[in-house]
């Protein structure tokens, strides 16, 4: 199956190229935070001696910092020059022809695998298809940012309308026999096989893999009805997730049974002599932490775990669907199918492998914290052994937490230390120490970006190369999504001589945009690179966040803690696709293992906990005073309190998915809320919730991740690992150390999806035991714990 980006594993619990190879290059000299002034020259890459090193340093703290907005110097181009730099979006009216012209293509390369029949075109086969999903994606993967992102209107529809022409096109693809035989052929043939190099072989095994649960293999009727539940399983499930309510929206109760409520959201909500809590928001979690009567509580909590009988129906329906379309594709069930496709676990065994071993990891730590809570609650109350209930949890958890933060400084005095500019800086600083590669500001050419927010940052390495392009989204505009993302907008990719002599056309044709160069014309105008002499696409990355912008126009726009480290975990997503640059899109950096995925990312997190870290960059914005660690140190002990409460809950509800998309799912009698309840009863601690609640119906990860929800826990205990074993823990410098960056990035970081992830992991971790990727490897992940060594 040819498949758009698999560029993000989720929207994040926080939170899913003109010119030639010698693009223009400036050198600026110093700024401050009042005034910015540049002025560039032409070197086709910028120096790397230690002043200009120093020099990009300090722009780049002042491009997002500056209060009056960082500028550089206004330059009077003749004409647009597209988004991205592709020639082709200068208007609206662009994506039109840059879809039409890259199914042009992608028919020619059709016709092309379809008559292989030598052994020359057999080993041709695998960089053909690759080829062919690359022009796909390049519509696709642009569009779907465009349409999601662009605050014009009319870009969002050309890109809507480009995008649906080539998703079209690519159904039509994934139903074609042909397609699939070829490349069966090709892995039957001894002589070709052995021509390939160790990627081409993994990118082969990917693309047989997709066709498969295509169901390319089936009779027309059988595949026919394949589309059909796949399209009402999509239905469905939007079904399930934007008409999601609970079966009672408030709760209604006189005033003084919210004592203990917040002031302000208490007045907010009152209505004479009573106050209403909405069931779906943050009033209700706020009412379950702080108001003192119990009952209260447990009638908030009760409707808050009760989801109406429609989302149940529609829930139910979505795995029922699911189920079918396993069966028919030839999987015992849906887990079995979803576990195929790209995963380090290969069954629902193997992640209940790893989810029994973490449970085990995990018993001691919520018992402890349980019987914490049920210490407070019989000292508040005067009563021995009083029992705790599940809406006591929240209540008595920030009880705790209040205890702690009465010790610490406010937050507010911590953001002074987190400008946006600052942190970027940071970043830059932290890469250049782990990987030798560094941002450098680029001023925008016309039509190049979206917004004026957008800023470009070049990635150089450090000796001089340009490695990837990255746009930078950051702050919060109106109708923009508040989700935090990564978007690989053009993977890394290698560019056949042949298709660089192919493009000449695309630089003479009527109606074609301009192109300076043949090369040029082969990316579409967007930014190419060499590798060992080898032409490449460049990685093109945006980054997408709603951070707020400052009103005070003296002063730049501040981060709380949880946005830096929001900030640090896209960005660990970005230097995955910064690093890996392959020779095939199939496998470039975030194209890899669905549940590999997040470790990057994750691992971020902990650099951005880490006092070396901090130390290169976190300064107050106003006196230059370094960052006292003990206030980050301190906030940390408060959000990680109740990490092994937090954990139960995200292994129950792993377990909830996997048991969800089993078998049973296909009976008749299939109850949803029995099964929910069944998995509490037999690996929950502490107190459940009564029979009567149906919390699964807002379980709306259900939709998109089915039966790899366990990835989120499966990530984060990789990148405990990945820190204790190859940084230390932070200890002694280690998080800033160049040799531990390197080991990351030679083993792990570069190969993206190109080679098999178990083995990246046992050669980073030096552990062998792992290379198998089998239950006994997922097991011992699930032995190791999510562990961290502030709160030993």
């Amino acid at each position: 199956m040819l498949a758009s980006s698999r560029s993000r594993l989720w929207v994040c619990a926080r939170c899913v190229h003109s010119s030639s190879a010698r693009p223009l290059q400036r050198r600026c000299e110093s700024t401050t935070a009042a005034s910015a002034r540049a002025v560039f020259d032409t070197n086709p890459l910028p120096s790397i001696d230690a002043a200009s090193n120093k020099h990009d340093d300090a722009v780049l703290r002042d491009l997002f910092d500056a209060p009056s907005g960082f500028s550089f110097p206004q330059i009077t181009f003749q004409k647009n020059q597209g988004l991205f730099k592709n020639r082709y979006l200068t208007n609206p009216d662009g994506f039109l022809l840059f879809a039409q012209k890259n199914l042009e293509k992608a028919t020619k390369i059709v016709k092309r695998v379809l008559a292989a029949s030598t052994v020359e075109e057999y080993r041709r086969l695998v960089r053909d298809l690759d080829r062919l999903s690359d022009l796909l994606c390049r519509v696709l993967d642009l569009s779907d940012f465009v349409r999601m992102t662009h605050p014009d209107l009319r870009f969002q529809q050309a890109a809507t309308d480009a995008w649906s022409m080539v998703y079209q096109y690519m159904n039509q693809l994934n139903t074609m026999t042909g397609l699939s035989d070829q490349l069966n052929e090709a892995l039957s043939r001894q002589t070709v096989t052995q021509a390939w190099t160790e990627e081409e072989k993994s990118v082969a095994e990917l693309l047989k893999l997709d066709f498969m649960k295509s169901a390319v293999n089936l009779p027309k009727r059988a595949r026919d009805k394949f589309v059909e539940l796949s399209s009402n399983i999509s239905d469905v499930g939007s079904a399930f997730v934007q008409r999601m309510e609970p079966e009672k929206k408030k709760v209604t109760l006189p005033s003084h049974r919210f004592y203990g409520l917040y002031p302000s959201l208490a007045s907010s909500l009152k209505t004479r002599s009573q106050i209403s809590i909405p069931i779906m928001g943050s009033e209700a979690a706020a009412a379950l932490q702080s108001v003192y009567d119990e009952e209260t509580r447990k009638e908030i909590y009760l409707a808050q775990r009760k989801a109406s009988p429609r989302t149940i129906k529609y829930l139910e329906i979505m795995l029922k669907l699911r189920s079918e379309l396993a069966e028919l594709a030839g999987f015992e069930s849906h887990a079995h199918m979803a576990l195929k496709d790209r995963m380090m676990a290969t069954s629902p065994a193997s992640v209940m492998q790893f989810l029994l071993a973490l449970r085990e990891h995990n018993t001691p730590t919520i018992q402890r914290e349980l019987q914490e809570l049920a210490a407070r609650k019989s000292e508040r109350l005067a009563m021995p052994n009083a029992e705790l209930f599940p809406w006591d949890r929240d209540f008595y958890m920030e009880k705790i937490r209040t205890g702690m933060r009465s010790r610490t400084r406010h937050e507010d005095q911590l953001t002074a230390f987190f400008s946006v500019g600052t942190v970027m800086q940071g970043l830059s600083r932290l890469f250049d120490r782990l990987y030798g590669i560094r941002f450098v500001p680029r001023e925008t050419l016309p039509g190049e970006v979206w917004h004026d927010d957008v800023k470009r940052l070049d990635v150089i390495s450090d000796n001089g190369e340009q490695v990837a392009v990255l746009y930078c989204d950051l702050f919060f505009r109106e109708q923009k999504s508040p989700n935090p993302a990564h978007f690989t907008v053009r993977c890394s990719r290698e560019i056949l001589p042949d298709e660089v002599e192919e493009s000449v056309q695309d630089m003479y044709g009527e109606g074609m945009p301009t192109f300076d160069t043949p090369e040029e014309a082969a990316n579409d105008g967007m930014e190419l690179g060499r590798q060992d002499g080898v032409l490449k696409q460049l990685p093109t990355i945006a980054l997408v966040c709603d951070f707020p912008k400052n009103d005070n126009s003296r002063e730049p726009a501040f981060l709380s803690y949880y946005s830096v480290e929001t900030l640090f975990h896209e960005m660990g997503h970005a230097i995955h696709s910064i690093l890996a640059r392959t020779n095939f899109q199939n496998v470039s950096g975030t194209r890899c293992a669905t549940d590999f995925a997040e470790l990057p990312s994750t691992l971020m997190e902990h650099f951005a906990a880490d006092q070396s870290v901090l130390s290169l960059f976190a300064r107050h914005w106003k006196t230059d005073r370094p960052l006292p660690y003990d206030l980050v140190e301190e906030r940390i002990k408060v959000s990680k309190r109740f990490e092994g409460i937090d954990t139960e809950h995200q292994i129950l509800l792993a377990m909830v998915d996997q048991a969800y998309h089993a078998p049973v799912a296909a009976d008749a009698s299939f109850n949803s809320t029995e099964i929910f309840h069944q998995i509490h009863q037999r690996y929950a601690h502490g107190p459940l919730d009564p029979p009567e609640t149906c919390w699964q119906g807002f379980f709306g990860h259900l939709h998109s991740y089915g039966s790899t929800y366990y990835s989120y826990l499966f990530d984060r205990v990789l990148a405990e690992r990945v820190w204790r074993v190859v940084f230390k823990a932070g200890e002694d410098g280690q998080a800033i150390s160049r040799k531990n960056g390197e080991r990351l990035k030679e083993n792990l970081l570069k190969w993206g999806g190109g080679r098999d992830p178990w083995q990246c992991l046992a050669d980073t971790l030096e552990d062998d035991r792992l290379a198998a990727g089998d239950e006994k490897s997922m097991a011992l992940v699930g032995s190791w714990g999510i562990k961290d060594r502030r709160n030993q």
